[in-house]
C-alpha cells in the first residue's frame, strides 16, 4: 500500500529514553496505532524505522517511529518519502515535543522553524521548514537546567497525567488535518 501520508513521531529508540519528555511524539504514534492502525508493527531496515500501516477514515496512512536517534531523524524520513516518491509538504506529519510550549499544550502548523528541537532541525535539513508538524508543549526547562537533561527528564506524576490527557487528543487532531488535507485534493480535481 502507498500510504497518501506518512505520520513520524520524533523520539530516541531504547528503554533509557522511552519514559522521557524528548519521547512524546512515540507516545503519539502508539495513541493512533491504537485508534487506527491495521496490522503489526514491523522493523524496517530500508527506512531506519519502525512502521505499520493504518487508515483515517478512507485514508492509507504509514505510522513511523525512527529507529535512528533523534538528531538523525529526517535520515529516517527521507529513505520513506524517497521510496513511496511523497511531498513532504503535504504527505509528511511530524509529531514532536515542544519545550516552548507550555506543558500539554498542542499546536498543528503547516511549516515553520525548528526552534531548538535537533530532530526538527534534522528534517529541516533535508526538506526546508515546509512540512506540517504537530507540536505538544512539555514545558521549558527549570532556571537553570541543562536542556538536554531536562528533555531527557522523566516527568513527575502529575506532568504524566496532563501529558496522557493530551495524548488522547491526538486521533482526533491528526483526523481533522487528514479530513480537511483530503478536501482540499478533492477541490483540485473538480
Amino acid at each position: 500500500m502507498k500510504p497518501a501520508l506518512v505520520i513520524v513521531g520524533l523520539g530516541n529508540p531504547g528503554k533509557q529514553y522511552e519514559a522521557t519528555r524528548h519521547n512524546i511524539g512515540f507516545h503519539a504514534i502508539d495513541v493512533l496505532s491504537q485508534h487506527c492502525g491495521e496490522g503489526d508493527w514491523e522493523e524496517k531496515q530500508r527506512f531506519l524505522a519502525s512502521v505499520q500501516e493504518a487508515r483515517i477514515v478512507t485514508v492509507p496512512v504509514l505510522l513511523v517511529k525512527p529507529s535512528t536517534f533523534m538528531n538523525l531523524s529526517g535520515n529516517a524520513i527521507a529513505k520513506i518519502v524517497d521510496f513511496y516518491k511523497l511531498d513532504p509538504a503535504v504527505q509528511i506529519l511530524v509529531i514532536c515535543d515542544d519545550i516552548d510550549l507550555p506543558l500539554g499544550e498542542v499546536r498543528l502548523r503547516k511549516k515553520g522553524g525548528p526552534g531548538t528541537h535537533n530532530g526538527l532541525k534534522s528534517v529541516c535539513e533535508k526538506y526546508g521548514e515546509e512540512f506540517p508538524r504537530l507540536r505538544i508543549g512539555i514545558g521549558s526547562q527549570p532556571p537553570g537546567a541543562d536542556l538536554s537533561a531536562w528533555v531527557l527528564s522523566i516527568p513527575s506524576s502529575k506532568e504524566s497525567v496532563q501529558l496522557q490527557e493530551v495524548l488522547q487528543t491526538v486521533p482526533a487532531l491528526v483526523r481533522e488535518f487528514v479530513l480537511e488535507e483530503d478536501s482540499k485534493k478533492e477541490d483540485l480535481s473538480t
